[in-house]
């Protein structure tokens, strides 16, 4: 855990920010490779792309607030702590979503299309981030006596993140940063097999569902929002929404094919 890149008492820049930002680079100079290899105008997909960045940062950090009302009602003054930690990412993917199909008309885009050469860059961008989270000390597991457990120690993690100190925990961020990786390179993969469109983002949606609930059984964090009196955290319930989401467009995509 390194919370602060650089201190000099007047300024102080966070690891996670910068570690954000280079994930979105990453992300927008894979998007626009795979566009341009594509036959795609690159420029234009990295230009929407940002906008699908700003408005994914808000909803991320909207979700956020709104798992942790109590929280932040409590003392309002934590909400200055959202610059150091990255929000829920499904609240940003959502947010994402909705600006992709306002913004369509606008860059006369088609979605399906769009969102396809979009999504390997998605778990990318995300990869990245999650190094952010182990850096920040957010996002951290439950107990675990495991040989990979890690200990936190950084004082700076207990105010606002309420990070547990000297506690063996699982290490939720490695292991997302691993899964997410592990995706990139199997959509970026489907996507070179040109499939039907729409395929890389139904892909994407029912794997990634599929692997956040069950990496959610890790988490530590349990101030997260929860369901069904306990039973779900509120990551889990949209986790089995993209699942049902994406099978039912790989289903649509299937039947419209054989009515062809």
């Amino acid at each position: 855990m390194h919370p602060t890149l650089i201190d000099l008492g007047f300024f102080k820049l966070g690891s996670y920010g910068v570690i954000l930002v280079l994930g979105i680079v990453c992300a927008l100079w894979r998007l626009k490779v795979r566009s341009d290899n594509n036959k795609l105008d690159g420029m234009v997909l990295v230009d929407f792309s940002i906008w699908l960045v700003i408005w994914a940062l808000v909803g991320s950090k909207a979700l956020l607030v709104l798992v942790e009302l109590p929280r932040y009602l409590s003392d309002p003054a934590q909400l200055f702590g959202l610059v150091r930690v990255g929000g829920v990412f499904l609240g940003g993917f959502i947010a994402a979503l909705i600006a992709a199909v306002v913004l369509m008309r606008r860059y006369k885009l088609r979605f399906l299309e769009t969102v396809d050469v979009i999504t390997p860059s998605l778990a990318l961008g995300h990869a990245i981030g999650r190094i952010g989270c182990y850096f920040a000390g957010c996002c951290w597991g439950g107990y675990c006596d495991l040989p990979w457990s890690m200990t936190y120690s950084h004082p700076d993690g207990v105010h606002p993140l309420g990070t547990p100190l000297g506690i063996p925990v699982h290490p939720f961020p490695i292991y997302s940063m691993f899964f997410n990786s592990g995706l990139f390179l199997a959509l970026a993969y489907l996507y070179r097999l040109r499939p039907t469109p729409g395929r890389v983002l139904g892909t994407y949606m029912v794997f990634y569902g599929l692997g956040r609930y069950l990496l959610e059984y890790t988490r530590g964090d349990q101030v997260r929002g929860f369901v069904l009196d306990g039973l779900l955290s509120t990551s889990q319930a949209i986790s089995l929404t993209l699942i049902l989401g994406g099978l039912a467009l790989h289903g649509w995509l299937f039947f419209r094919r054989a009515e062809k």
